[in-house]
């Protein structure tokens, strides 16, 4: 019989699997502390699958919260106008592209997709500082409601790079009212361009920051993304196959879906990308009904979505739902001559599949300003 090999330290005679045992729990330990240290905030996360051919995007989420938010769906034409807030220094436009949105209390896009490929998805950051009306230097600077943003980019663009010209060339504040009994609404937000192009949108310290590749697929929650970056590259010298943080904080998330993402084949098609795709989003899912006393931030996932940029496929699950159901904006008139539309998902247990024969047509939702 082999006898395993020893590591001598002091006195005693450790087996090397023993040894290697230890200096993963220290790591884990480490990791753990650090973890625990950059994370207060709700669950949300972000994923993008890009094939290697770039032929085929995808964006996944997760939407995760403490008490139910109830979301429907909207499909805008072209050619609706809108407006940022309802009076004062605003912007105002009429939509270029159509769009499927995800609406929250019918009064809010949390994300969307526009017909162009251009996703974008907003995320909970409790360590986010806007620039709000008090900090512009003149009573001209627009005003962007929260309600709104989402929808303003998807509106207006089709491309990140697009996007960034945009945002390097105009100034806004941001105004939102709280939600859920008085919680202060804070987000970042991520945009997907039908090529694969990332952009992250930021407010650090009041200041707009973005950055921008391909390498950006995964977002979550705090800490800003920098520092999630850092904890992230920690993680990777651990090696995934060995230990993957395994929690539901913000950080654990994001280890965890860096690694995956990066680790299934990307030289594959559509159905094989959509199952990779959506069973890493399951690996970020909160279950349905967990709760960590005194940590209401950390919350069940109430849904999941895969924006599919290639295809136009918008698909969404509930967690108490038995199956997908999706928004295909190919077979949708789109025209400026088009009606508004929506799919009240308050029976989502019976939706699955192609719900467009299920939309019905709609003056919008009422922005909360």
């Amino acid at each position: 019989m082999v006898q395993p090999s020893l590591y001598k330290y002091q006195h005693y005679n450790y087996p090397i699997t023993f040894i290697f045992t230890m200096r993963l729990i220290a790591i884990a330990l480490a990791g753990a502390l650090t973890l625990a240290a950059a994370d207060k905030s709700m669950a949300c996360s972000r994923v993008v699958m890009i094939t290697d051919s770039a032929r085929i995007v995808m964006v996944g989420r997760t939407l995760d919260w403490r008490t139910p938010i109830p979301t429907n769906l909207y499909v805008y034409p072209r050619g609706v106008s809108k407006e940022s807030m309802p009076r004062g220094p605003r912007l105002q436009w009429r939509a270029r592209y159509g769009s499927v949105v995800a609406v929250s209390y019918d009064g809010g896009v949390t994300e969307g997709l526009n017909e162009a490929g251009l996703v974008m998805n907003g995320l909970f950051c409790n360590v986010t500082q806007y620039r709000t009306v008090a900090d512009t230097a003149g009573a001209d600077t627009p005003v962007m409601s929260l309600s709104m943003i989402v929808s303003y980019f998807l509106d207006n663009f089709a491309t990140v790079a697009e996007v960034e010209a945009w945002l390097d060339d105009n100034d806004f504040a941001i105004a939102g009212s709280d939600f859920d009994g008085g919680t202060t609404t804070l987000l970042h937000w991520a945009l997907t361009d039908a090529g694969g192009d990332t952009l992250i949108m930021e407010y650090v310290g009041g200041r707009l920051t973005t950055r921008r590749g391909k390498q950006h697929t995964v977002l979550t929650n705090n800490p800003i993304y920098s520092d999630m970056q850092a904890i992230d590259a920690y993680w990777g010298d651990v090696g995934g196959e060995n230990m993957l943080p395994g929690t539901v904080r913000s950080a654990d998330r994001f280890v965890r879906g860096s690694y995956f993402i990066g680790h299934v084949p990307h030289n594959v098609g559509h159905s094989d990308a959509l199952a990779s795709l959506s069973a890493i989003m399951g690996t970020l899912s909160v279950p349905w009904g967990y709760t960590v006393e005194g940590k209401p931030h950390l919350s069940s996932t109430q849904w999941r979505s895969i924006a599919d940029a290639s295809t136009s496929r918008y698909y969404m699950r509930f967690a108490d739902s038995l199956s997908d159901f999706y928004i295909d904006l190919n077979g949708l008139p789109l025209t400026s001559d088009s009606p508004i539309l929506k799919l009240d998902t308050t029976a989502h247990d019976t939706l699955g599949g192609c719900v467009n024969d299920m939309l019905t047509e709609s003056s919008g939702f009422s922005p909360i300003w």
